[in-house]
């Protein structure tokens, strides 16, 4: 039984050393499975490769993907477990807030018959903006997308290679991994931990990544945004048809001047605002199915470590592989 560990890499070279070594002591209390370590170094500016290249020399275990460019933190997971061969795959986080020492009973639910094992926060010691903006995109997912999305939300999980499999081969651009594992549907269980507080480095996290991040969760897995814009539409719509029909018997029956160029420029520029947005929310749709008709590569690799072999066919790393041999 082998089991592949994906470790998605930006800005990390201070806490890799570390996590490594954890990894390798978690691994020896397992000693009926034989582990990989797949670190993808998803452009980062810092030694984080040179890093990683000296433990490739030092752990035949540990192998290392370097992406030509930052993809982002879903593709680079994608391309780790693309390259996976193990029986099972686990998807950890490099600034060792996540605790590698939940593996052996991650692994545990796994022989049980489970094919997806979630790692659920019950607490996290981050920014109070932070959790509060997490909690909100967690609350909003959970009821507008997907009911059994954990309250608090995760980013560390084990699937077995049967859903891998589905997820690299499903996998397309702006892509929001966590809401495909949910959506492939397998038999799933959580188990519970405590975020630790961030020792090294600093969060990467921009506002504008994490808009783009909640639009991609949001538009990939669910026409409610839609369908908000029809109803607000419509109401909107039957509003304007009632007043302009007040105004009219107002001024017919009654005889009220038509006057207040004050409330006639507020109703203007409410209505031109909630068309653009409607707008707006439309573009989000299109322009993903644009980027579904361009199929670029959702990432490029630029130099691979502890590979002896061509990872397994599939459509991403395939294509990704060819783009950079031209």
């Amino acid at each position: 039984m082998k089991i592949s560990v994906v470790v998605p890499v930006y800005y990390n070279a201070a806490s890799l050393p570390l996590l490594h070594e954890r990894l390798a002591k978690v691994a020896a209390q397992i000693a009926y499975s034989e582990f990989e370590f797949i670190f993808v170094d998803d452009g980062s500016g810092d030694d984080s490769f040179e890093v990683l290249r000296n433990l490739t020399e030092t752990d035949s275990r540990v192998k290392a993907i370097r992406l030509v460019r930052n993809s982002g933190s879903n593709p680079a997971i994608l391309a780790g477990l693309a390259h996976a061969q193990g029986d099972a795959s686990v998807v950890i986080t490099a600034d060792l807030q996540d605790p590698p020492e939940l593996l052996p009973e991650m692994v545990t639910k796994w022989c049980e018959g489970y094919k997806v094992v979630l790692a659920v926060r019950t607490q996290r010691s981050d920014p109070w903006i932070t959790r509060l903006t997490g909690d909100v995109f967690n609350w909003l997912y959970k009821r507008l997308v997907f009911p059994n999305f954990p309250q608090k939300g995760f980013d560390f999980f084990l699937a077995d290679k049967e859903v891998i499999r589905v997820l690299v081969q499903n996998a397309g651009p702006n892509l929001y991994l966590f809401g495909l594992l949910l959506w492939a549907g397998f038999k799933s269980v959580t188990v519970s931990y405590e975020r630790a507080e961030r020792k090294f480095g600093k969060s990467r996290w921009t506002l504008g990544k994490k808009i783009k991040y909640f639009m991609d969760a949001f538009v990939g897995f669910s026409y409610l945004p839609l369908r908000i814009t029809s109803v607000v539409g419509m109401l909107l719509a039957l509003f304007g048809f009632l007043y302009a029909g007040f105004v009219v018997i107002a001024r017919i029956v009654w005889g009220f001047p038509v006057e207040g160029w004050t409330s006639l420029m507020v109703v203007l520029l409410l209505v031109s605002g909630v068309q653009l947005v409607m707008l707006g929310i439309l573009g989000e749709y299109l322009w993903r199915n644009l980027d579904e008709t361009r199929r670029r590569p959702l990432y490029l690799i630029g130099e691979t470590l502890g590979f002896e072999n061509h990872p397994r066919e599939t459509p991403v790393t395939r294509v990704s592989i060819e783009k950079m041999d031209e």
